[in-house]
């Protein structure tokens, strides 16, 4: 027997009819096909420039970017993933899949508390998987990362190239040769070590770009607000992407980084595309959405819950050897942070 909302009975009636009644869309496409066409186009030019930027700087030093912008590209898209962690995957998979949600009353999701679980399988699994990377770079070079003749030789290293304002590589010393030979295998170390975690954001960062393209192409009168709020919230998440990227030491003439960035660019137009596609049938509220989007976000939000905290803001914070002692420059970068997360928090609001 259906639910019948005329005719209820509060001491009698099943929460969960009730709740998965409440819960319960339909297609809400209501034309303006050529704004939505639109946004696949800004959305594909604004995210991919705004990722892209961050690398440019970083990999091109004629552009003469100043040091504060990139600091500020940098801790700003630091602060962007750990908000959407939490405001923007997070708290959408508690309403998707959680105890209060009707997928939540509903069958075997009914016997435990699925969302949590997830996000703490996420994140256990992106730990193994980032401590197996590191462990695999230090026993294949057999140098540990908290050997402190390492970490004060390289420190030393990097003063002396800093106050003579050349690269270390170009001072000429009596080992010379050596001194090349370490540097170059430092520098593959750390490449091996942050691409691991990187790819791993990204793919966490991606999941939920799929989610907000389908949305965005199928969405009914959210469709004016949620347009120009997912071009700042898609172009926020890119400025963490690319920043998080130009820390990577890729070689000169390597064509990953700019791969990535496309395919961050590309993953949401895509989406959008997909939803224009099933427009007149896809319903984002259906039993099945709820499902597939809730597990995707939970997924997602234990991989930038680690990312975001461990690989952003602890090493970066906590446990870089190399990081400034200036503390101007500390306070700008922990501003940044705070910006970013913040703002990307105030967009929760209305995406």
């Amino acid at each position: 027997m259906s639910f019948d909302p005329h005719a209820v009975d509060l001491d009698s009636a099943d929460p969960r009819d009730i709740t998965c009644y409440l819960n319960a869309g339909e297609n809400d496409y209501d034309g303006r096909l050529g704004a939505r066409v639109s946004a696949l186009f800004v959305i594909l030019i604004v995210s991919t420039a705004v990722t892209v930027f961050p690398v440019l700087a970083k990999r091109i030093p004629r552009l003469h970017i100043p040091l504060y912008v990139y600091l500020f590209a940098r801790y700003f898209g630091a602060g962007v993933i750990v908000a959407t962690a939490f405001i923007h995957l997070l708290d959408p998979a508690y309403d998707e899949i959680g105890p209060a949600s009707c997928v939540g009353m509903t069958g075997h999701w009914a016997d435990y508390s699925w969302c949590p679980a997830i996000v703490l399988a996420s994140v256990m699994g992106i730990f193994l998987l980032d401590f197996g990377a590191e462990r695999y770079v230090e026993v294949k070079y057999g140098v540990c990362r908290e050997d402190p003749e390492h970490i004060m030789t390289s420190t030393v290293n990097n003063e002396q190239a800093v106050a003579a304002d050349i690269p270390a590589t170009d001072k000429k010393t009596d080992n010379d040769v050596e001194t090349q030979s370490v540097d170059t295998g430092s520098i593959e170390r750390s490449f091996k070590q942050q691409i691991a975690a990187f790819l791993i954001l990204e793919f966490g960062v991606i999941f939920h770009s799929v989610i907000i393209g389908l949305n965005l192409g199928t969405t009914g009168e959210e469709f004016s607000t949620l347009y120009p709020v997912l071009v700042f919230h898609q172009s926020f998440e890119g400025l963490g992407i690319g920043a998080r990227m130009s820390a990577i030491p890729f070689g000169k003439r390597s064509w990953l980084p700019w791969v990535l960035c496309a395919l961050y660019g590309l993953t949401t137009p895509i989406a959008i595309a997909i939803g224009l596609g099933v427009r007149t049938t896809y319903n984002a509220g259906s039993y099945t959405a709820n499902v597939v989007s809730g597990v995707l976000d939970a997924i997602s939000a234990g991989i930038l819950i680690y990312t975001g905290l461990v690989e952003l803001l602890a090493r970066d914070f906590l446990f870089d050897p190399h990081r400034t002692q200036d503390n101007k420059r500390l306070i700008f970068m922990i501003v940044s942070l705070l910006l970013g997360a913040g703002i990307m928090a105030l967009l929760g609001k209305w995406a």
